[in-house]
Parts: structure tokens; sequence; C-alpha cells
């Protein structure tokens, strides 16, 4: 697809930064580290890399292997990814994009177990989240999309998550926003409780805001209809659900119910990398597919700036940039009824549901309700 978006501007919520890796960068670090890859060609390790047909998650996840020993321990590297990543957004017409990503699985050094198979360096989580940091902070300053970082627990791994969530109060005064529930649901006791009980206790155990995903909540109509009353945003990644067997063809995609029901969601493409894609495929997938419209279009992206973990000043920005770039005239101020609306009650008032103070993306926890205030986004899985 072309790179240029058929829509513009769109806001992103659901991107995992590793999963967003440019192949030329991946080979540059495997050549300069010594580091052996199975393609000598940015289009061969692409096609390595990408899938074109339904695989399973883990099948999915496994591609990971192929390329993170590349980045990881390498600071460098690792600044460089996030650096790119702002770049790349630029080029698709991104104004707002939240990325998330774990600082374990890019480090070296205390961290227990080290992934990929790396020896052991001097690359601590803490500085990883540091350099992703100042690479996205240089993105935005020279690429002028505005980027937030969400970093990520693994289910996998919870022997790393309470230094996640220390990490997020460190940096949350550079880019990280919330912490968010990642990886593989089907490892044997990753999760407190199968099927969807594990939306319901996320939702109730941790203020989630956000759900990844969040398909299999219709299979659910009671906990469904919960979500929607409580304005759960969804983070739809239509593609992603094609290529990771979450969604089948010939079945009617629960981002098509979201449609209908006007639920808060939003378009993402997760892992573009490994999907071959730019958020352009998702917005033709469901624009081809799905009979998506432009009015759809601007409504979800409201309401992705709408669910974005920004403080509620520079959330208020983003939707008034929206509202212009729309052509889109800004909803009335609280308390002042458009002049059409009088007398039409209450149902018409719009008044915004608030959670309790401790807001989990899988799931995501947005910044502000940690202690030193902090968000969560939680992950019903595809």
């Amino acid at each position: 697809s072309s790179l240029t978006p058929s829509f513009c501007p769109p806001v992103e919520l659901h991107i995992h930064l590793d999963g967003a890796i440019k192949p030329e960068t991946i080979l540059y670090y495997g050549r300069k580290r010594g580091i052996a890859l199975p393609a000598d060609t940015a289009e061969e390790l692409q096609a390595i890399i990408g899938i074109d047909k339904p695989l399973s998650l883990p099948g999915f996840l496994a591609k990971f292997e192929y390329y993170m020993p590349t980045i990881a321990g390498c600071r460098e590297a690792v600044k460089r990814i996030a650096y790119e990543f702002v770049e790349t957004k630029a080029k698709e017409g991104v104004v707002y994009v939240e990325v998330r990503y774990s600082p374990h699985l890019l480090a070296n050094s205390k961290v227990d177990p080290i992934p990929w198979n790396q020896a052991e360096g001097d690359l601590t989580p803490d500085e990883v989240v540091a350099l992703v940091s100042q690479g996205l902070q240089e993105g935005e300053r020279d690429f002028g999309v505005k980027v937030r970082s969400i970093l990520c627990c693994m289910r996998h791994q919870p022997n790393w998550s309470p230094e996640v969530v220390e990490l997020c109060k460190k940096y949350r005064h550079q880019t990280v926003v919330a912490m968010d529930l990642a990886g593989d649901e089907t490892i044997e006791g990753s999760s407190l409780f199968p099927g969807h009980v594990k939306a319901y206790e996320a939702v109730d155990t941790l203020k989630t805001e956000r759900l990844g995903h969040g398909y299999h909540t219709l299979e659910d109509e009671a906990l469904y209809a919960r979500l929607r009353q409580e304005n759960m945003h969804f983070e739809v990644c239509p593609w992603s659900s094609y290529l990771t067997g979450a969604w089948k063809l010939g079945t009617e995609h629960a981002v098509v119910r979201f449609k209908h029901d006007q639920a808060n969601y939003s378009l993402n493409t997760d892992d573009p990398l490994i999907f071959k894609s730019t958020l352009e495929t998702d917005y033709q997938m469901t624009k081809e597919g799905m009979d998506f419209t432009e009015e759809e279009f601007k409504r979800l992206n409201i309401n992705a700036a709408k669910s974005s973990f920004l403080p509620e000043e520079e959330k208020e920005e983003l939707l008034d940039l929206l509202y212009d770039a729309y052509e889109m005239p800004p909803p009335a101020a609280a308390g002042v009824f458009p002049a059409e609306l009088l007398g039409c009650g209450l149902a018409f008032c719009g008044i915004s549901y608030k959670k309790p103070a401790l807001p989990l993306s899988g799931s995501a926890l947005g910044m502000r309700g940690l202690p030193g205030s902090m968000a969560v986004a939680a992950g019903a899985s595809h």
C-alpha cells in the first residue's frame, strides 16, 4: 500500500516499538555487531520476518527471535529505533502516537533471564527507557509528530513487573504515560483467570482504561454491554487480527460490530514490521472490505484522541487540531447546551464518566492512577 494515507491525520494508540523496526536498521546492526541474520538484503529480511497468511500467536512471537538480538543490549540501536519510529509515523501522516515496549526485552543487564540468549552486558532496563525516551523526543522535535510511550509488563515474566511500575513513575515526565500487560496469553498459569474473567479482572482490579484488541469481549454480551456503558476504548488492529488468526475470513470482524454500536475504538497497526503493513493497510481493509466511511474514520480518531493517555490540557490541544483538520465544529463547552438541544433533557448532556483514581494497555493503565500519578492498558489479547 502507498505510504501516504487516504485518511489524514490519524492517531495511533496500539503499536509495539520492537514490531516496528526498519529492516535496514536490523541489517546494519547485525553486520556491525557480528550477529548472524537469515538474509543479506532488507527485502529478503522483510520476507523472512514478515508474514502473509495467518500464523498462531506463538508462531508470530517467534519472529522476534530472528532480529531482536541485533538491537537488544546496544545503546545506539535502542535510541535509533525510537528515533526512526517517529520518522516512519510522520511519513504516515500520524499526528499523535503512543508506542509500547518492554524495557527488559531490550536490556542485557539487571534482567533475569537475559533475553534473546545474549551474553550479559551493561544496558539495564532503566537506561533502555532513558534511551527510548531520548530517541522519541528527538524524533518529535525533528519530524513534528507528538509521541508518548507505554511500558509493557510481560505475561511470561511477572518478576519484571514491579520494576516496570517503578520505571513508569521515574520517567513519567519523559514520554512515559502508561503501563501495559503484553505477551502470549496462552502460556499456562500466565493469567489469573481464563477467558473473559481476565477482562473483568483487569477492569475491576486495575481500573483498566483501554483494551488491546478486545474482540473476545463480544462472546460475552453482558461483559461487552458493561464495557460499552463504561466507554471502554478498544484498540482494534484489523490486519493484525487476520494475520494472528484472531479473525477468520468469512466471519464478521468485531470492528464491524463496534462501528455499528458506535463504540469507542481506534484503528492501529500493532506490529507493522511483521505484518508488512502501514496504517494505510488497516484503513484500506476497513474501507474496502467493511464499508467504513470518512465520517467513521473521523469519529474513531476523535475517540482515539479522547482515550489517549495525555494530560487533559494536551488532550484538548490534540482534539482542537483534529476538529480543525477534519473541518468539524468542536463540541459545545461543558455545561453549555447547543441551542437546538435546549429542552431535550439530560440524554443529550454528554456528561463524561470519570473513572476512579487508579487507572492498566493488552490492558493499558494510564499514568494518572499509580503513586505519583500514572495510567494502565489491558490486553485481552487478540
